[in-house]
């Protein structure tokens, strides 16, 4: 499974992938905001958009592209390791 996560720490972006992988998902990290952003998004099977620590226009673009492509969107105001494993844990 294919997984794009928005937002989020920074410095966490190892242990997103890290968490990712036990759970045979390849995660597309973006903590801050990059030129063509929503073309770099792709087509995941899933998008998790972590709201605490995401610019406006991020989290406009991720809506966006998930309501255009009719991909799955899980938004959590916590980015922690936990609100991760959570998400991964209920699909």
């Amino acid at each position: 499974m294919n997984i794009v996560i928005i937002g989020g720490n920074e410095c966490m972006g190892c242990r997103y992938k890290r968490i990712c992988k036990e759970y045979r998902c390849k995660a597309k990290i973006f903590t801050n905001y990059e030129g063509h952003f929503s073309d770099r998004i792709g087509n995941p099977d899933l998008i998790v958009l972590f709201t605490n620590l995401v610019s406006h226009s991020m989290a406009l673009a991720a809506k966006s592209k998930a309501a255009q492509n009719h991909i799955p969107l899980v938004q959590s105001h916590c980015g922690s390791c936990d609100a991760l494993k959570n998400i991964l844990k209920n699909l």
